[in-house]
């Protein structure tokens, strides 16, 4: 059973998500705040410029709907996923859609992405967008990482951007990664993870951990509880070059010096 604490972060991750997706919904902004449309084109360019740094390609950011792209990742698993048409992709934390529209694109009307969030307003959003965008080979279920709603060895690649990290209870994570995967499927997964010993400020602010950082877990300790649960031929590469936006997260940290972006690849 959860404890108390990790009840209440993680209706902290779900209620600071959820207010993202009821923003998005707005342009930028409340409702009653005067949000034009000089904004709502600020915005998107500022969520360009910040996937931009991310990896992502021209392309790629103008090839998904409107709306679906939040600028909420810390890297690209599309560079890693090495996507083949006709292949049934699982999306753990999906949020609008941004890399799950990517994936359907790349497997093509054959293949299928499955986008699983926890969060209802995100859910909602995915699937407005999937529908403005008419894309059939994705869709989007409410559902926890650590819970599944897949049936045992039917994905073939599972991607996620930056949302393990927020999860109190990865093991579960990787346990039901590895039931859903078909034999050979694999892991290609961009997260946060921990470069030196969170200070205990860092590990108590509930507004950090749903900014992926308090939850990041070590290099070593990602190994561990992969191997654990049956994953071989496991790369953890952390990217050097993000700590240039992981210094933008916040002002008065230098949370640099404590997390990095890192691509996570494994197979089962």
């Amino acid at each position: 059973m959860s404890s108390a604490k990790d009840e209440l972060i993680r209706e902290s991750v779900r209620e600071r998500y959820g207010d993202i997706a009821r923003q998005g919904d707005s342009g930028c902004c409340g409702p009653s705040s005067g949000c034009g449309d000089t904004e709502l084109v600020d915005l998107i360019s500022i969520q360009n410029q910040h996937s931009s740094q991310m990896g992502y390609s021209d392309d790629e950011l103008t090839s998904v709907p409107e709306g679906a792209n939040m600028g909420l990742g810390c890297g690209n698993p599309q560079a890693i996923a090495a996507l083949k048409p006709g292949e049934i992709v699982l999306d753990l934390g999906s949020g609008a859609g941004f890399d799950s529209f990517l994936a359907a694109r790349q497997v093509g009307e054959r293949g299928l992405v499955i986008g699983v969030d926890m969060t209802p307003d995100m859910i909602s959003k995915a699937r407005e967008n999937a529908r403005k965008a008419s894309c059939d080979n994705v869709q989007f279920r409410l559902g926890e990482i650590e819970h599944l709603p897949v049936a045992d060895a039917t994905i073939d690649v599972i991607i996620s951007n930056c949302v393990i990290n927020l999860s109190t209870d990865k093991p579960a994570v990787f346990r039901e990664s590895y039931r859903v995967l078909k034999p050979g499927g694999r892991l290609a997964i961009s997260d946060v993870v921990a470069t030196a010993d969170l200070p205990e400020e860092i590990k108590n602010d509930l507004a950090l951990y749903s900014a992926c950082v308090s939850g990041a877990s070590t290099i070593a300790d990602l190994e561990s509880v992969l191997s654990d649960c049956g994953f071989i031929e496991i790369k953890i590469e952390p990217k050097d070059e993000s700590r240039e936006f992981i210094r933008e997260w916040a002002t008065e940290i230098p949370l640099e010096e404590y997390v990095q972006s890192a691509t996570i690849e494994a197979r089962k």
